[in-house]
């Protein structure tokens, strides 16, 4: 009912009366005095308490995703192949990865200091993928997805997922570190692993996707990045198969996983292997 609608004063924006931000804008919807830290009503200009003006609320900047630039020696792969087709199935492994508490985060932060961090973050993040010829195939918000073997097929793709892991939790580490120091804060990440078959959409003249890869492998690598502990990989029985050797993996046991009818098991990527391949050099 129209009643029970909040307006955000910052984009105009109708809201839900039981909403804390705006979903136009992802502003505050509660408006606190300055003078008294009563909370007012979004559309209150002056506080109910104490009558003190309230300033208005400010827009909440996004944390800016960068932008899904490809390599130009990937970019010249993909089109000579022109292998990733409508509707076309590949073997891939599919890395989830976002930030643990990303909401408490933002709350306990200036809007512009947390949209600094996130873009800083994402930036980490895009890096990790594209230095084992990954593919972005999108930001989620706190976090992204990403796909190995897919729009260029590679027979390793578990293990350049595997690798990227490793990097990315030691970049993350450091930025943690940075941001410990700066902000007094913790922050912590968590990724998912899991390799399958996928069916992935076109790629246009402008190596963008137009829709993502689908099926049940993607959503088992989100469970698998859900199930992860903070600054951890957890890792599907699938990935730890084709990986095993090169890399350490920790059976944590058989998992109850939505979606999968019969317990699965998940390890742990803790490091690297025994095994020697040319990643090594």
């Amino acid at each position: 009912m129209a009643s029970d609608l909040v307006k955000c004063t910052a984009c105009g924006h109708d809201n839900s009366g039981s909403n804390r931000f705006c979903g136009g804008c992802g502003s505050a919807l509660e408006r606190r005095c300055s003078a008294c830290q009563s909370v007012n009503p979004p559309d209150n200009r002056f506080c109910g308490s104490c009558g003190t003006p309230l300033a208005t609320a400010p827009v909440t900047p996004k944390p800016a995703s960068p932008p899904r630039e490809t390599p130009k020696h990937l970019a010249d792969k993909i089109r000579r192949s022109r292998l990733a087709v409508e509707g076309e199935r590949k073997q891939v492994t599919v890395l989830f990865a976002d930030v643990k508490g990303s909401m408490e985060l933002a709350e306990a932060l200036d809007p512009e200091a947390f949209s600094r961090i996130m873009s800083r973050f994402f930036a980490i993040l895009t890096e990790g993928v594209k230095r084992f010829k990954g593919f972005v195939d999108k930001f989620t918000g706190d976090g992204i997805m990403a796909l190995f073997g897919a729009p260029i097929a590679h027979e390793d793709h578990a293990q350049r997922a595997c690798y990227a892991a490793l990097h990315l939790k030691d970049e993350i580490a450091h930025y943690a570190t940075e941001l410990k120091r700066e902000y007094g804060l913790g922050f912590s990440t968590r990724m998912g692993l899991n390799s399958g078959e996928v069916v992935v959409g076109t790629i246009g003249d402008d190596l963008r996707m137009d829709y993502t890869a689908q099926g049940h492998t993607v959503g088992l690598a989100q469970r698998m990045e859900n199930l992860a502990e903070p600054n951890t990989c957890f890792v599907s029985a699938n990935t730890s198969a084709l990986a095993r050797g090169y890399f350490d993996f920790e059976d944590l046991g058989e998992f109850r996983v939505k979606g999968v009818a019969s317990p699965m098991h998940v390890h742990r990527l803790n490091g690297i292997g025994n095994s020697r391949n040319r990643f090594d050099l």
